[in-house]
């Protein structure tokens, strides 16, 4: 962490304008000197101007791959501490986050205080680090995370979707209608 008198800066890469501003707003109310940027292409033009020593990614942006944005990033200052989110949660891009340089990797909805506690795991020690992040979703979280996906491959049709899910429509309804499942 920068000096007392020195707010750390952070960087919140969303294109869900009303969640960034949220993040943003509250970011600021924590002390930090707080920026958002809509796209992997501003996030860059804005990181290069402000070297935030912290960045929150969405894993899926406009115009890109919020991995390859960490990486990006990175690459940039090797010393910012990335925590990617996403609603749609997997291992295996959880692994890819943090193999590309993220510091970890959070599920949506997430808050504030819970990015924080993610920004605050890659200064603890490797042991507690690690219990930290190895955490196995539950399989009701797991079938959540797939049908999100799905869903957002056939661009919110859920016909398809129940078609390619092989369930009745009426039943993905009735599992759409339920809140995410927490991990």
């Amino acid at each position: 962490m920068p000096p007392p008198d020195v707010s750390p800066v952070v960087l919140v890469i969303d294109d869900d304008e009303p969640f960034r501003e949220r993040l943003v707003r509250a970011f600021g109310r924590k002390g930090f000197t707080a920026h958002g940027a809509d796209s992997a292409k501003q996030a860059l033009e804005r990181a290069a101007e402000l070297r935030p020593g912290y960045a929150v990614i969405d894993l899926r942006l406009t115009d890109g791959s919020g991995l390859d944005l960490v990486r990006d990033l990175k690459a940039m200052d090797a010393r910012t501490t990335m925590v990617v989110l996403t609603g749609y949660g997997s291992i295996a891009t959880a692994v890819e986050a943090v193999r590309r340089g993220a510091t970890h990797y959070l599920s949506k909805p997430a808050d504030v205080d819970d990015i924080l506690l993610a920004f605050a795991g890659a200064t603890l020690p490797a042991g507690e680090a690690a219990s930290l992040e190895h955490q196995v979703p539950s399989l009701a979280r797991a079938e959540w995370e797939h049908i999100q996906r799905v869903l957002a491959d056939c661009g919110g049709n859920i016909s398809q979707a129940a078609r390619l899910l092989r369930i009745q429509r009426r039943s993905l309804q009735r599992k759409l209608s339920k809140h995410p499942v927490r991990q």
